[in-house]
């Protein structure tokens, strides 16, 4: 699982006009997954699946 900031110098994420992070493969807005146990949080695409790890 790579963090979202490598995810961005990678090309598979993007930011759109308001900030968010969008899965440059499907197009869709990433969800949020929270670990109240964790120091980080995963960024879930709805579409492909694929998990991004961004601190907190």
């Amino acid at each position: 699982m790579k963090s979202t900031r490598k995810g961005l110098r990678d090309g598979e994420l993007h930011k759109d006009t308001y900030g968010r992070l969008t899965c440059s493969e499907c197009e869709k807005t990433l969800k949020k997954r929270n670990d109240p146990d964790e120091i980080f949080a995963v960024r879930v695409c709805p579409e492909c699946g694929r998990e991004w790890k961004e601190l907190r």
